[in-house]
């Protein structure tokens, strides 16, 4: 294959994330943790359980396992979590070190949840930055 007979060379997991985070601020630790307390976003930990049990839980959080996220968060959907009232919902998806949730976020702004990010560095991150956790 030649680079000029139109076909793409593929991408790698790097440069897929930077084209992905390109697209959309992401948020830090502290302000997440002040948007979610004024109400403002949506807190979505996508990390399996296992990381639940061992590390805990930020307070307030909706857990969604990262293959139901696209079904619970689409406010048209019929399996849709009751926090899920329309497109304009900010929500942060959380995952365990910040990989996972870019590429859940692109997931979420294909379905037109155009305010979704996600939290630079995920939860360890969060737990690193002393806020809450159970």
């Amino acid at each position: 294959m030649s680079a000029n007979d139109g076909d793409q060379f593929p991408l790698g997991i790097d440069e897929l994330l930077e084209r992905v985070r390109a697209a959309y601020e992401r948020i830090e630790p502290q302000e997440a943790y002040e948007a979610a307390r004024a109400g403002d976003a949506l807190l979505v930990d996508i990390r399996y359980a296992a990381l639940r049990e061992r590390d805990g839980l930020i307070p307030g959080a909706l857990v969604v396992e990262r293959n139901e996220l696209e079904w619970r968060l689409d406010p048209q959907g019929s399996h849709r979590l009751p926090e899920a009232t329309s497109h304009g919902l900010r929500i942060v998806v959380i995952c365990n070190e910040g990989y996972a949730s870019s590429l859940a976020v692109q997931s979420l702004h294909q379905l037109g949840l155009r305010r979704a990010t996600d939290l630079v560095g995920g939860f360890q991150a969060w737990r690193g930055a002393g806020l809450p956790v159970e």
